[in-house]
């Protein structure tokens, strides 16, 4: 970005919102980016969008690391915030995406195609959740089968307790202990 004119202002790592959102009005700035390596990331992102919603921030706010993703932004972080929200995939992308929210040529089509497509990221997800309305534990158990590709070799009971996920059950025999490994006798 910074061979491309842009000037870049780094506060570092796990920066708090209050703190990323203050320098943004003191420095004056065109846009935010925040980025992700680690999976608690991904709820402080979606934490600095309701802040600039609550502060009535109207910059654009880029998220992109390793542990973003499209959906993700769509489905969690767009939904806080009112201003344009574009997860750019990688670092190389930010100086088009930047130039595209900022020119005022592009930007309004810009801004509506990025809201075109956090609307269809959103679409499946949102139909799931309406149309699944099944119990967990029946979720739990087709995915087992699903796993198995055979139902008698899941125990007459299923635990779901830690360490019991649906693809580890396959290892249990019809009748078996459903507790976790240690707790089952002989261990």
């Amino acid at each position: 970005m910074a061979c491309n004119n842009y000037e870049i202002i780094d506060l570092g790592v796990m920066v708090p919102a209050e703190r990323i959102l203050k320098a943004a009005k003191e420095k004056q700035v065109d846009i935010i980016g925040i980025s992700g390596l680690i999976t608690p990331s991904l709820d402080e992102m979606v934490h600095v969008a309701k802040e600039m919603e609550r502060e009535k921030f109207t910059l654009p706010l880029l998220i992109g690391g390793a542990t973003t993703s499209k959906v993700h932004t769509a489905v969690k972080i767009a939904p806080a915030y009112s201003g344009p929200v574009v997860h750019v995939l990688d670092a190389s992308r930010c100086v088009g995406v930047a130039g595209s929210l900022l020119n005022a040529d592009t930007k309004a089509a810009y801004r509506e195609q990025l809201e075109t497509q956090h609307r269809e990221l959103r679409r499946p997800i949102a139909a799931s959740m309406a149309t699944n309305s099944s119990p967990l534990w029946q979720k739990r158990a087709a995915a087992a089968i699903a796993s198995t590709g055979n139902k008698a070799r899941l125990p007459r009971r299923l635990s779901w307790a830690p360490g019991n996920s649906p693809t580890s059950l396959w290892k249990h025999s019809a009748g078996a202990s459903t507790g976790p490994p240690s707790s089952r006798p002989g261990r």
